[in-house]
């Protein structure tokens, strides 16, 4: 049986950062607006110390640190998972069936279904299929077979019976 949809994804730092941020976006979307608002607190804290006490250098750079860690949460996140990928995982070819998808690496090929996935998410250059709050697939759109961006959404929605969030 030949397949509807077909991607060639390399998994690397851009495919991990929309990976970080879809989760971000989604299933982590509480846990992060708290943490957002901690960070931010931290950030407007430290200013007004630094304004009131003068400069002090630990202070500055702590300010520094986790201003730098808002900005670029989903690149610092997607270097750490980046991190812990299995050699021969770097490159996948999955193909999508009516009934399942398929994905092969070097290490292996894996038969996964439609009703494990949580959520569904889109970006510019990737559709993003999450399982867990910590787990989740990409598929670049550049390398799209089978049909447009628009029909692989309608297939994979009327699949998954979920609706792409857009991120």
């Amino acid at each position: 049986m030949e397949p509807l949809f077909s991607f060639e994804t390399d998994y690397d730092k851009a495919a991990f950062s929309s990976m970080a941020r879809a989760l971000r976006k989604t299933v982590r979307k509480k846990h992060s607006r708290r943490s957002h608002i901690f960070a931010w607190a931290v950030v407007g804290v430290g200013t007004i110390f630094l304004f009131v006490e003068g400069m002090n250098i630990m202070t500055l750079a702590a300010v520094v640190v986790v201003l730098g860690a808002i900005l670029f949460e989903d690149r610092i996140n997607g270097h750490f998972a980046m991190k812990k990928i299995l050699p021969g995982m770097t490159h996948a070819k999955s193909d999508f069936y009516v009934d399942r998808y398929v994905s092969s690496t070097e290490m292996g090929t894996t038969e996964w279904h439609y009703d494990k996935i949580e959520t569904l998410a889109e970006d510019k250059n990737y559709f993003i299929l999450i399982f867990g709050r910590n787990h989740a697939q990409v598929y670049a759109k550049n390398s799209l077979t089978g049909g447009t961006a628009e029909q692989f959404r309608g297939f994979i929605e009327e699949n998954t019976g979920l609706k792409v969030q857009e991120i």
